[in-house]
């Protein structure tokens, strides 16, 4: 028998609300005590004990001691990467609503704002980007599909980005991606990632050690609310 991933059991571990609200909260890279994320849950002393102990037995959370106290993060940054496309699935897969999906604002703070998705920007400032660069008119938008204007070819130039090189990658050009916690697109796609790349570059952004979450620079954030913004 071939080996097979244990992709049923980490389903099981996420199944359950509680567990996945106490997850959720250890997205941002925090350690946390066993009470605060029973009061995150919504649960029990008792049964936050005892969803702590299948996560932690399960690969999922790894325990700090730290005095008497016992902190739990998340094991690997995989596992985050994991819950994130879970979320962002669980967006894509929604049906079509008339009423507005709110934001979450569950979301921890330094996801919300900056961090990666897959290999492109996504969060509040992603947002944000995409619709400005739309209002531009650097973008002519048709459901998940993103084509580049002659204006928005120019401007994303200027910006330092090779559009030879990132046509020329395997992969969808430029496409919508669902944002999960801002229930708005941002842009993904080759040119979605070489626009990342291009802020890292600039040092506009930097990665943090601890999550998928981004530092936006204090410089980047006087450049980034340049972009788009004179037309």
């Amino acid at each position: 028998m071939e080996f097979a991933p244990g992709i049923s059991q980490l389903a099981g571990l996420l199944s359950d609300p509680g567990r996945a609200a106490m997850l959720w909260a250890l997205m941002d890279g925090s350690a946390r005590p066993a009470g605060e994320l029973a009061l995150i849950a919504g649960l029990s002393a008792s049964s936050t004990s005892g969803h702590l102990a299948r996560l932690s037995e399960g690969g999922l959370l790894a325990v700090e001691t730290r005095g008497r106290n016992r902190y739990y993060r998340l094991a690997a940054p995989e596992i985050g990467v994991a819950i994130e496309a879970l979320a962002t699935a669980s967006l894509a897969s929604q049906p079509p609503r008339m009423r507005a999906v709110p934001v979450s604002r569950t979301a921890p703070p330094a996801l919300r704002q900056a961090r990666t998705c897959y290999d492109h920007l996504a969060g509040e400032l992603a947002v944000g980007l995409f619709e400005r660069m739309s209002q531009a008119g650097w973008f002519a938008v048709a459901g998940s599909h993103v084509d580049l204007t002659p204006d928005g070819a120019q401007a994303m130039a200027q910006l330092g980005i090779d559009l030879d090189a990132a046509r020329r990658k395997r992969r969808q050009f430029a496409c919508t991606c669902p944002d999960w916690s801002e229930r708005k697109p941002h842009l993904g796609g080759a040119l979605g990632a070489a626009l990342l790349d291009a802020m890292l570059t600039r040092g506009w952004m930097e990665p943090t050690s601890t999550s998928r979450a981004l530092r936006v620079t204090p410089h980047g954030q006087r450049e980034i609310e340049k972009v788009a913004m004179s037309a």
